[in-house]
């Protein structure tokens, strides 16, 4: 049997207790408030459905932009060494520390109709600020971090071994990253990029300060969810429970990628391993044929 405790203080299993405590104790109080004879049709109104799946649609997009864009950000801070690198990533982490509302006020002033860049997307006929684009741009921009973050801390666990023995044995820049690098990092990637769809899917203060609150458009769950809270309180509590069972699933899955992570670490390392001693072998098997 497997002591639980071993090296833990018990004080510290106490505090611990009361820490779960204080994070389960208003969910389980928010579960005791539900209307259950009335859930399905709290939870399946128009309004719901269109919040459900416009969050849903809203934040894969962003999840995607969060892999396209935070991939190379990630390896460009993970493997490269340049002057300002710390200002670099201090930056690209900012969203992580700032209120929401702030980087909904920062997208305006950079796509909105009077913003940096509006002129120019409205001359092309493109509306950004308060459309559907503006809550996936709004969703990438708190979402981001947390992708950059998870997948370069486990490319500087990895190191750049693995890396250095391919570019030794001929093989190119791209055929590394794509024969040994992302599959190295495969699971904080994978990790990265549920935590990001989690954070895009919960997402609000940027939302409503660059996208507004339009059924169908821009009015995504969080936003339905704080509007109900005003006329229908128990329509609020509905649509809140769904939400945590989302954000339960997609927590459960990031952390079922962390893991398993060890995997294909280990796959990685071992092929790698295997190759060079076959490679050895060939050559030495020359020599003595020579």
């Amino acid at each position: 049997m497997r002591d639980v405790g071993a090296g833990v203080p018990r004080w510290v299993m106490v505090v611990a207790g009361v820490g779960a405590a204080f994070v389960l104790l208003p969910l389980v109080a928010m579960v005791t408030r539900v209307d259950w004879a009335h859930f399905v049709p709290l939870v399946t109104s128009p309004s719901s459905l269109d919040a459900l799946w416009l969050s849903l649609r809203t934040s894969l997009a962003a999840t995607a932009f969060c892999i396209l864009l935070g991939v190379p950000m990630a390896l460009v801070l993970a493997r490269t060494s340049f002057r300002g690198q710390k200002v670099l990533r201090a930056l690209v982490l900012l969203p992580l520390v700032l209120p929401p509302v702030v980087g909904g006020l920062a997208l305006l002033s950079a796509f909105g109709r009077r913003g940096l860049l509006g002129g120019t997307f409205q001359v092309l006929g493109v509306d950004i600020a308060f459309s559907t684009t503006a809550v996936v741009l709004a969703q990438t921009f708190v979402a981001l971090p947390f992708l950059v973050l998870s997948l370069e801390g486990a490319l500087r666990t990895a190191g750049s071994r693995y890396e250095a023995v391919g570019a030794t044995l001929g093989a190119r820049p791209t055929t590394v990253l794509r024969r040994i690098t992302l599959p190295l990092a495969l699971p904080a990637l994978i990790s990265g990029a549920v935590l990001s769809f989690a954070r895009a899917l919960g997402e609000f203060g940027a939302t409503l300060t660059f996208a507004g609150s339009l059924q169908g458009v821009t009015r995504t769950l969080p936003l339905e969810i704080y509007l109900q809270r005003e006329t229908d309180p128990d329509a609020a509590v509905a649509l809140s429970l769904v939400l945590v069972v989302v954000a339960i699933v997609v927590v459960a899955i990031a952390h079922g990628a962390g893991e398993v992570g060890a995997g294909p670490w280990m796959g990685v390392g071992r092929r790698m391993r295997v190759d060079r001693r076959m490679r050895v072998d060939r050559r030495m098997r020359g020599g003595d044929a020579e």
